[in-house]
């Protein structure tokens, strides 16, 4: 992507779109489906989804997109630079449904809520467009558009969407899994499109999360990352206040999910993502101090230095409270990895401003940090009370300071954990050498050694012997042997 930089390479396959790949189903139609996902991890999830409905529907589903029935697109629309890409995507499957009748082509997630009208009716690039609440509907709009009418359902619900779905999991043998454990947001950042694609946010029934990754671990999963826009505001049974809805359910916050969560196996590795720095509590942070199986990694997207800019940005905190906040981080969990998210070039951001973030970034020295200009989206608070100000080339320029230095900061953080041993989840083969295996330590970072006698979802030990800028590389010294539960 032309305006980010991701020291982390943990999504990039779904960033930059992936085809599913799944197993055909004993109801079979005859029909292929093509699925691609692009964007956050929430949309990775989404269409494991979509995948586990329309295979209840007897569709097997291919990787090779010239033999599909129907071509389903997952969108992103939190980039103008997304969108483009997606476009020409739909402009090629356009084509090809001239050489190629029948061809059903169908958008989902939060482009197709943004730009409903635009693709169904001005463009005509698609026979369907679902937005993020509406995935059960997907069988009868298949079949509207059989019937040859266009098919659209972008309506946004106020309840918990998936709740009994086991998502299918893009490989039987995986490592990871993502679990989504909210839908939406109620943070109206000025500069995001999420509130008005996703919908109010709401929580899932914690009972249906456990099962979801107590199943994961017996199929042989050994982490899971909790999903939400903001995972620190999950609620079952209350209100945002904090009041219980219903007196004879109980109530569960996100330290208490976690703790559920953690008590599946000590074997069990546990993510979660995004946090809010305004509604991180240390409640939180002392449960992931007391499980081990909790990694001590939190990613804590701060955007901009300057409390002014989070003003505009409707952040709801400041410098000052954000430095509290990684302070207490430090404090009840010292050996915590923090990353961040920054956005350079936000509406209005003078040089001092912008030196703020600067600033901050040699302050906290976050392990690694995704990094944007700032991209203007239609229809957000930022549209429409302030003026996309800042030239291009100076938004430029400043991600540019960013990233130099959040890469030097990174190459020094990796360099001090040299000669230090470290448990890492076995995820497969390395992409560059067939003669070494990666995976991810607990401060998730990725880790390169020699192949052994291991196989994926492993624990080893790895002794570190010299790294990049992203990278450890190391030797194992230990295989862990499993925990009793």
């Amino acid at each position: 992507m032309e305006d980010k930089i991701d020291l982390h390479k943990q999504l990039d396959e779904n960033r930059q779109g992936k085809a599913i790949t799944l197993e055909r189903t004993s109801k079979e139609n005859g029909k292929k489906l093509f699925l691609e996902s692009y964007g956050c991890a929430m949309n990775f999830s989404d269409s494991e989804v979509v995948a586990s409905i329309l295979t209840g529907e007897g569709y097997s589903t291919t990787t090779d997109e010239h033999e599909a029935d129907i071509i389903l697109i997952n969108t992103c629309s939190i980039r103008e630079n997304a969108e483009t890409r997606v476009r020409k995507r739909l402009e090629n499957f356009k084509n090809r449904k001239k050489r190629q009748p029948g061809l059903i082509v169908g958008v989902l997630g939060c482009m197709a809520e943004r730009l409903k009208k635009n693709l169904l009716e001005e463009e005509q690039l698609v026979d369907i467009v679902a937005g993020p609440d509406s995935y059960r509907e997907l069988p009868s709009l298949i079949t509207e558009v059989e019937g040859g009418q266009k098919a659209v359902n972008v309506l946004l619900s106020r309840d918990e969407t998936y709740a009994d779905i086991s998502p299918i999991r893009l490989d039987n043998k995986g490592v990871t899994s993502f679990v989504s454990i909210t839908r939406g947001c109620d943070n109206m950042c000025s500069f995001c499109v999420v509130p008005f694609t996703r919908g109010r946010e709401r929580s899932r029934d914690p009972k249906t999360i456990f099962k979801e990754c107590e199943d994961l671990f017996k199929n042989g999963y050994r982490e899971v990352t909790l999903l939400g826009q903001n995972v620190d505001s999950y609620r079952w049974n209350m209100t945002s206040k904090g009041e219980i809805k219903d007196e004879s359910m109980t109530t569960t916050n996100f330290a208490q999910l976690m703790q559920l969560v953690a008590k599946i196996s000590p074997d069990l590795r546990i993510r979660f993502s995004t946090s809010h720095p305004k509604d991180m509590s240390d409640e939180v942070l002392e449960v992931i101090a007391a499980n081990d199986n909790i990694c001590n990694y939190i990613h804590l997207p701060i955007q901009s230095g300057n409390s002014d800019v989070l003003k505009r940005m409707n952040r709801g905190y400041t410098r000052e409270w954000y430095l509290e906040r990684v302070q207490k981080i430090r404090e009840i969990i010292p050996d915590c990895a923090i990353t961040t998210d920054i956005i350079t070039g936000f509406c209005d951001e003078t040089d001092a401003e912008h030196a703020d973030t600067i600033s901050i970034m040699k302050e906290v020295k976050w392990d690694f940090s995704y990094m944007y200009k700032y991209s203007e989206r239609p229809k957000t608070l930022a549209e429409r009370r302030f003026k996309d100000s800042v030239p291009e080339d100076i938004k430029g320029s400043r991600l540019t300071e960013v990233i130099d230095l959040q890469q030097a900061n990174s190459l020094v953080i990796n360099k001090n954990r040299i000669g230090k041993i470290y448990k890492v989840l076995v995820e497969g083969t390395s992409k560059r050498s067939d003669d070494f295996m990666n995976g991810r330590n607990d401060h998730n970072t990725k880790v390169v050694f020699p192949k052994g006698n291991f196989e994926k979802c492993d624990y080893v030990m790895v002794k570190i012997n010299d790294c990049t800028t992203a990278t450890l590389l190391g030797e194992v010294v230990e295989v862990c042997q499993p925990s009793k539960n």
